[in-house]
């Protein structure tokens, strides 16, 4: 069935992404990968190109785009070349940290960060999960305090995307320890602050170029406009931009999920057993024909929450449940995938070998899939309260 979801500008700018890809970062991947870091080069070519920061407003250097099946596509493409440690990256600096900035920020900061933002010269990062606090985020514990102009923070993050490379964080602060949900507010840190160091960069099972380390802030003095939002409410700032972030991670899940498809078909009619392509037989066809089905069915509906987002209709419930199950279907998918390559879909030098490891973290990040099915459950009870 042919998708009615992009139009002629999406798919030319589709051909645009694809030629980038591969000129600017196919080239270079396995080594960014086993140094366990993407080069910052590989950020502003993006910016030269345009691929980065299409949400900043052209006032602030950006392209100006709404539309986010623009960022579709890139997913997409992401996706079919398995660069997606660049892909991760690139989704929290432009799906997270670029729309809180546009939405909550003055329009100093907007003309501070926007710029270097949509040129791929500063990046950017969200911390918001600690050691102690991961999808609870009232368990913060990360302190900012006012004095005078300035805002003092001392803690720790874990698990922060782009994290080493990062040159502004958004944080995530109690600034009334006696307030509960109403006492967290989102203060921006930029890389030469100091008090502000990065921690270890961390070594994760999949994901191995993606940048995710953990950061200090020890007595970090930054100026009190670096407030982003309003005080006392980061935790509905977090809330209202929460439908984007896991849709992103939605959209990626359900492209990853086509790509491993798509290596696996070509995969099965090339490689033989007992005299004749592992395609013919039943059981694999069966394998393809499931798969096929569920990534089909889950487009269509992922591809409608991307036209409700557009729209502004897109609630955080239909966000969770995007998620959770096109995340999940990723995680399967891939997996059957893998089986059907044999031993060859365990070695690295195949990309299903990568999108093996890659694809586990889905199902954590952004929120779990318990965390998004209890969301869902709390409104279906909601009905009856």
């Amino acid at each position: 069935m042919q998708r009615r979801h992009f139009e002629a500008d999406h798919q030319a700018y589709r051909e645009s992404v694809r030629e980038f890809l591969a000129r600017e970062i196919e080239p270079h991947y396995e080594r960014w990968e086993t140094d366990k870091l993407i080069d910052r080069s590989a950020w502003t070519a993006a910016g030269r190109f345009g691929m980065v920061g299409l949400g900043v407003p052209e006032e602030f250097g950006g392209s100006g785009v709404t539309d986010y099946r623009f960022r579709h596509v890139v997913a997409e493409e992401i996706a079919r070349t398995a660069v997606t440690s660049f892909g991760s990256g690139l989704s929290v600096h432009d799906d997270i940290v670029i729309p809180y900035i546009v939405h909550l920020g003055t329009e100093e900061q907007k003309r501070r960060w926007l710029p270097g933002m949509a040129a791929g010269d500063l990046i950017g990062a969200i911390a918001m999960t600690e050691p102690g606090a991961g999808s609870d985020l009232q368990g913060v514990k990360t302190s900012a305090v006012r004095d005078g102009d300035e805002w003092v923070i001392n803690g720790q993050k874990t698990f922060i995307t782009n994290g080493i490379h990062a040159d502004i964080v958004i944080v995530v602060c109690r600034t009334d320890p006696e307030a509960g949900s109403r006492g967290f507010s989102l203060i921006v840190v930029e890389r030469d602050a100091p008090g502000f160091s990065r921690g270890r960069k961390l070594h994760k099972v999949g994901l191995a170029a993606q940048d995710t380390a953990e950061l200090v802030f020890e007595d970090v003095r930054v100026p009190a406009d670096n407030l982003l939002g309003t005080e006392g409410r980061g935790f509905i700032h977090l809330m209202e931009n929460l439908p984007l972030e896991r849709i992103s991670i939605a959209v990626n899940a359900i492209a990853a999920a086509r790509a491993a498809y798509e290596w696996t078909k070509s995969y099965v009619f090339e490689r033989k057993a007992f005299g004749r392509p592992i395609g013919d037989l039943q059981n694999t066809r069966f394998a393809l024909a499931e798969m096929r089905t569920e990534i089909e069915v889950t487009e269509s509906h992922i591809d409608r929450c991307v036209l409700a987002l557009g729209d502004g209709e897109l609630t955080a419930v239909d966000a969770s449940m995007s998620k959770w199950w096109a995340t999940e279907l990723q995680t399967r998918v891939v997996d059957r995938c893998v089986q059907l390559h044999g031993g060859y879909g365990y070695m690295m030098e195949y990309p299903i070998g990568r999108a093996y490891v890659d694809s586990r973290i889905q199902t954590i990040y952004g929120g779990t899939t318990e965390i998004m099915k209890e969301i869902v459950g709390r409104d279906i009870a909601s009905e009856f309260r």
